[in-house]
């Protein structure tokens, strides 16, 4: 017999394959083979035609097409024996997908089956469909799958309620047709049949709020006697799973319960004691046990409050971290972080045992142990998580010491009870990991120590200790070289002395020492080197005994092959041989730093002295800061970090806001009259171009500008509710835009009669719509009056929403307070904001507006952001 005839068994196919050596051989068998069955196709060889789609199914597994074998599928499922059909439906699901629209020929075959006398058949149908369902089929089908609901035989009924969860989840306008036979299938005694039936009302509950209505009040009583049924049930052996009876039926009810008594106080009383005997009666000591436990944690932890459960329930996650298996130590982990939301008290009791898991050799389950020890640091307990950390942080690997160093370095800034203790445990991480620290962390301790005169001397002799042990660590020797080059004089007179420490002498050597060293060595980068040549020159003004040992330091850096280096070292050398009697007063002490400025610009936001609607910035002990807010200026420059401190010119400082270039041009300052930076700035979105004289503010951010004053005095007064405390500035900032003025005053909306316009939808996602409506104020046809509706159109409520938009240069802006700050779920209610906007341009250019939106969904940070370009035209 040709090994390639219609006739060939399958089995010798698959060793003629599997016996190829090489690629190009196993596909010539498969060409070959393809070839053949296309004959027999052609030929309409019926006696083969199963064995031909049996070939053609192993062949679609190793890959190669198998199209041209479709219809067959449908031939064999038309054909009236059992054999023939089963493998037919069998290649129907293996070699087509609902995506086909050979598909649509099979409906009616389908149909057929589903009414055939031969059970078999029918479950043949049923696995079918509820494998390759389409929309439109699920639809022809659907009557026929809820008569089989009620099918005489379990394992018909299984299969129905199987297929119903794909038509539901196709088509859920069906799924009010399943109700009442979905509810009949939890009064089931069949294991298997009970277990489909669960999981058909948890999908119906998910796509159908009349299902879940429906099942909340009519079957959580019955759902609560099966659970305890099954709890209190005896050994049935064709059930038991290392002791326990049908655990995949505990869990599938347990979270049915869970869809069920979510946002229901009254179904969460009926389930609360079933649940307590759950968590009580079902053994941790196998895996089963310890599925249904976590599930019924999960389960407690989603319905409505019950204090005693819920401590119940992270006990039992306390248990879980003590277990061997790091899966369920894992799981533990991830579920407390969730739980703490609930009940931190609870999670607290548990802090010994979450810490042993941030020193487990598991690095996942060292990671979300630190991710939980850091939410459960609070002001009580910060010093003894703290001192565990740092401890751990001695020993821990490498790979770990970024992590955790981070998460100290933040938890030190968050909850510092004094500015002492602060320092004390930053100098530890910089000595056991300071080669971890990011830039940011180091120079926040810079101005937290600028910041604390008392502890200047504590401070310098501190790292001059630190440094002698553990100078391999460059950002330790970064503040170490700073403080010294800063407070050297009390390095080595010893003032300041506090009671907490041990007096060390330090001759002037000495501390020049540490900064010689620092830039000697080979693996010390640019940074480093360049701040030990600034130390070595304050140095100097401190030791004029050292002055000599410094000029050679600055003359042997005079030819360096770094730029940097070398023109520092040339400057200082001019400095110490020529300008020997200025040289005290450019050594001087640096000013103190301001913390909260330099917080701002850290967390990208502006210092404090900048309000919003939302009201004032929390405060900020012991000096360090803790920004909550993003930037609103931050709308207007989306690729800048940092917000630069207001200070020098207004127009450098709206230069440093804008991160754009608004000096002027030689062409644009005429012989009589000399343009401010602003008068020139390019227009903010880059629409249009700006008018040629203009008296107005160029730039309107957030609000019209009103009173003349400087930008400085802008965000300085900003903060002060009195309009009788802003004051007013010379003439020379005239043309200074009022950037964020009184934005939190709420300025009233005249009604008007005026033309009406059609309203626009300014911004639609997939979770929020923003509608515009429009009017005009009589005799102002250039101010346009605004009403901003925001709808939620998901299924989690907003909060912390805040909106705002920025606007060209020709266009002035007016935000009025939003009618709230909560966002309700699923299009319920919405948020209404008013805005008035003047066009300078009206009848030339159109409104353009861009916007940013702010706010909160399950504790999380959403940011979404849009550009607005379809406002009707003669607005």
């Amino acid at each position: 017999m040709n090994p390639f005839s219609s006739g060939t068994r399958l089995r010798d196919m698959i060793r003629a394959i599997r016996a190829c050596k090489t690629a190009a051989e196993e596909r010539a068998v498969v060409r070959k083979e393809c070839a053949s069955i296309r004959a027999a196709i052609s030929e309409n060889d019926q006696d083969y035609r199963h064995r031909n789609l049996a070939k053609l199914m192993f062949i679609h597994m190793l890959g190669y097409p198998t199209h041209f074998g479709q219809m067959e599928c449908l031939k064999l499922i038309a054909s009236p024996g059992f054999p023939e059909k089963r493998i037919g439906y069998l290649g129907l699901m293996l070699l087509l997908d609902e995506r086909q629209e050979v598909l649509m020929l099979v409906t009616n075959s389908i149909k057929q089956d589903l009414n055939h006398t031969n059970q078999y058949i029918v479950g043949l149908a049923l696995c079918a469909l509820g494998n390759i369902c389409s929309a439109e089929m699920a639809r022809d089908l659907a009557p026929e799958v809820e008569r089989l609901l009620q099918f005489r035989d379990p394992n018909i009924r299984k299969k129905a309620a199987l297929c119903s969860i794909r038509i539901i989840k196709k088509v859920p306008d069906l799924a009010e047709n399943f109700i009442n036979p979905a509810a009949s299938l939890l009064k089931e005694k069949h294991h298997g049949v009970l277990l489909t039936g669960v999981q058909l009302c948890t999908d119906m509950c998910n796509v159908s709020s009349e299902a879940h209505e429906h099942f909340k009040k009519k079957c959580i009583d019955g759902l609560v006697k099966v659970l305890k049924d099954l709890t209190n049930s005896p050994y049935a052996p064709e059930y038991d799973i290392s002791g326990i009876s049908d655990p995949f039926l505990h869990i599938r009810l347990l979270k049915l319960l869970r869809v069920l008594g979510q946002g229901d106080a009254d179904a969460s009383d009926i389930m609360n004691d079933i649940l307590a005997q759950v968590a009580t009666k079902t053994e941790s000591n196998k895996n089963a046990g310890n599925a249904i436990l976590y599930q019924c944690v999960v389960t407690i932890m989603s319905i409505e409050d019950n204090g005693g459960l819920r401590v119940l329930a992270v006990n039992i996650l306390g248990r879980f971290l003590s277990s061997r298996d790091n899966n369920i130590r894992y799981v533990a982990l991830n579920m407390l972080m969730k739980a703490i939301a609930l009940d931190s008290q609870a999670v607290q009791r548990h802090r010994v045992t979450i810490l042993e898991c941030v020193k487990d050799s598991d690095a996942s389950i060292r990671k979300r142990a630190l991710e939980l020890i850091y939410l459960l640091v609070n002001e009580n307990n910060v010093k003894l998580l703290t001192k565990e950390l740092i401890d751990y942080l001695e020993v821990t690997d490498p790979d770990f010491k970024e992590d955790l160093t981070a998460k100290i370095c933040s938890i030190v800034e968050k909850f510092s009870p004094e500015k002492l203790w602060y320092i004390d445990q930053m100098l530890k991480v910089l000595s056991e990991a300071g080669n971890f620290v990011k830039d940011d962390v180091w120079h926040a301790l810079i101005v937290v120590i600028t910041n604390a005169p008392n502890l200047h001397g504590y401070t310098v002799r501190s790292l001059y200790k630190a440094v002698q042990t553990a100078g391999d660590q460059e950002t330790l020797v970064r503040v170490a070289v700073w403080c010294i080059g800063e407070y050297g004089e009390l390095l080595v007179s010893n003032t300041g002395v506090l009671d907490v420490e041990d007096p060390i002498t330090v001759t002037e050597a000495d501390a020049l020492d540490v900064v010689e060293t620092a830039i000697g060595n080979p693996s010390s980068d640019l940074t480093t080197r360049a701040m030990c040549l600034v130390a070595s020159l304050k140095l100097s003004s401190h030791f004029p005994s050292c002055s000599k040992r410094v000029s050679d330091i600055v003359r042997h850096h005079k030819g360096s092959l770094v730029l940097e280096l070398q023109q520092r070292a040339i400057e200082f050398n001019s400095i110490i041989e020529k300008h020997g009697k200025i040289r005290s007063t450019l050594v001087e002490r640096m000013p103190v730093l301001d913390e909260a400025t330099f917080s701002g610009r850290r967390a990208g936001s502006m210092p404090p002295s900048v309000s919003t609607s939302q009201g004032a910035l929390p405060k900020i002990p012991n000096g360090v800061a803790k920004p909550t807010s993003a930037p609103l200026v931050d709308l207007l420059d989306f690729s800048s970090d940092d917000i630069p401190v207001p200070g020098g010119s207004g127009g450098d400082f709206l230069q440093d806001l804008l991160g754009v270039d608004i000096s002027p041009s030689p062409s644009q300052v005429t012989s009589g009259t000399q343009k401010s930076g602003t008068d020139v700035l390019l227009d903010l979105l880059s629409i249009g171009t700006p008018p040629a004289q203009s008296n107005l503010s160029t730039l309107d951010i957030l609000s019209p500008s009103q009173d003349i004053k400087s930008p400085v005095d802008v965000l300085t007064k900003l903060a002060s509710p009195s309009p009788s405390a802003q004051t007013s500035t010379p003439v020379g900032g005239s043309s200074m835009l009022d950037l964020l003025d009184d934005f939190g005053t709420t300025l009233s909306l005249p009604e008007t009669n005026g033309p009406t316009y059609p309203a626009i939808i300014a911004f639609e996602s997939s979770s929020l719509k923003v509608t515009f409506n429009f009017s005009k104020e009589p005799g102002s046809p250039q101010t346009t009056l605004i009403e901003a509706r925001f709808t939620n159109k998901s299924p989690n409520a907003y909060s912390n929403f805040v909106f705002q938009a920025a606007v060209p240069k020709f266009l002035q802006l007016h935000l009025d307070p939003a009618s709230s700050n909560t966002l309700p779920a699923n299009s319920n209610d919405s948020i209404t904001q008013k805005l008035r906007v003047s066009n300078s341009q009206h009848g030339k250019k159109s409104l353009v507006m861009r916007l940013r939106i702010n706010y909160k969904v399950n504790d999380k940070d959403v940011l979404e952001e849009g550009q607005i370009n379809n406002f009707p035209r003669d607005l």
